[in-house]
């Protein structure tokens, strides 16, 4: 896959704790020289990154981030923040405990109710797959399509793993129509970058694709 393409596919992520608007800034303007599909950072950053790139990257942020287990309320309303602050993309984190005890009501209700709240935005949904059975992961698969997500996502690469290929496939037996996938964590080669695209995901979250096109 030529090199252009691939970064087209990136959302060019920093999501660390200790990052600065510095360092955000610098994000942005690899983002805006690489022609990525985003830039994924903290949401504290995101009415200042956008003021910064305008209409030239979009700016993506992440809900309910990273353990999902804020309340339904305070995700609609972190992520009408993100909106009103200028985020293109928002990525929330499902709540894990009540999909784990069969409350597949409250994770649908909750996916539906930040879908709501996007105002139009895309919506990419984190499920966490390396906590999740392959019971739970398909489970999901029905769910973020029922709730009318733009993608299901792997992982928000602060657990203990990242996305692996089988649950790439998985995704692809199991989501309906509409729905895409981002893989997210653990993607540190430009090969693991075109494995994932090749086995049919629209995006992919990772700060080193961007670093090693660089040195290219």
């Amino acid at each position: 896959m030529d090199l252009s393409e691939l970064l087209n596919k990136v959302d060019h992520t920093l999501l660390s704790q200790t990052a600065t608007w510095n360092e955000i800034k610098a994000l942005c303007d690899e983002g805006m020289n690489y022609h990525t599909a985003s830039v994924c950072i903290p949401p504290c950053f995101v009415r200042q990154a956008k003021e910064y790139v305008g209409d030239r990257l979009a700016v993506c942020t992440v809900i309910g981030f990273p353990n999902g287990n804020h309340t339904t309320a305070c995700k609609v309303f972190e992520t009408r923040d993100a909106v009103k602050n200028g985020a293109d993309e928002i990525d929330m984190v499902i709540n894990i405990g009540m999909l784990k005890e069969g409350n597949e009501a409250y994770v649908l209700d909750e996916i539906k109710a930040v879908r709501a709240a996007c105002e139009g935005k895309i919506l990419k949904v984190i499920i966490e797959t390396c906590l999740l059975t392959e019971e739970e992961k398909i489970t999901m698969c029905r769910l973020v399509t029922e709730a009318r997500a733009d993608y299901i996502k792997t992982s928000t690469g602060f657990s203990k793993a990242g996305a692996t290929r089988e649950d790439i496939r998985l995704f692809s037996d199991y989501i309906g129509e509409g729905v895409k996938m981002k893989a997210a964590g653990g993607i540190r080669s430009l090969q693991d970058a075109e494995d994932y695209l090749a086995l049919g995901c629209a995006r992919l979250g990772t700060s080193a694709v961007v670093k090693l096109a660089k040195n290219l």
